[in-house]
């Protein structure tokens, strides 16, 4: 066996004990009532940020405000985001999603949540956030898919690990995508 051919083995059994880590897992999150601000969104559970499926839970909390306030919405973000916050590129994306009355895009996200009920979740709030086996292909990063009441298939979103403490933080988000239309929008419905 040649030096590559040990490096290439070596790759992927890293490869395959990470797919294995990550696998095919769901965990689902219920919130009694959504955060109106950092300081209530920081003293749920999640907030320990420990996993990336608590850090992809509490995103959707966190955009799910920014549609209700950008200066709270914004302040979460950027404490989801650790060291990374915000740029003014992303602001504008957030802005540019939410404009024509789309603060319904993240609500989205909780189980209930369809179409025909104009994007109404059922209480208590509930999210439910997947891996499979793409996931943790990347070292430090986890790549978690959220199922949509709008969408066909979940949508992905990237948490990336602070070596320092082994805490979650968002990296990038792909859920503020189009949608379904809600019914009371629909001309044609």
């Amino acid at each position: 066996m040649g030096i590559f051919d040990k490096l290439k083995n070596t790759a992927a059994s890293a490869v395959n004990a990470a797919v294995q880590t990550a696998g095919n897992k769901r965990e689902t999150f219920t919130f009694s009532a959504l955060p109106e601000s950092l300081a209530e969104m920081q003293a749920l559970p999640e907030a320990s940020l420990d996993t990336p499926f608590k850090a992809a839970a509490l995103t959707v909390l966190a955009l799910c405000a920014y549609a209700a306030d950008t200066n709270i919405g914004t302040e979460m973000l950027n404490w989801l985001r650790g060291p990374n916050p915000l740029s003014g590129q992303d602001i504008s994306f957030l802005n540019d999603r939410f404009r024509d009355g789309k603060t319904y895009l993240p609500f989205t996200y909780f189980a209930g949540s369809t179409p025909e009920n104009n994007y109404t979740p059922s209480e208590p709030y509930t999210i439910t956030v997947e891996s499979n086996h793409v996931s943790a292909e990347e070292a430090g990063y986890m790549k978690l898919f959220i199922p949509c009441g709008g969408a066909d298939s979940p949508r992905p979103i990237k948490l990336r690990q602070r070596g320092s403490d082994g805490k979650w933080f968002l990296w990038e988000q792909f859920l503020l995508v189009g949608v379904k239309t809600p019914k009371a929008a629909d001309p044609w419905a």
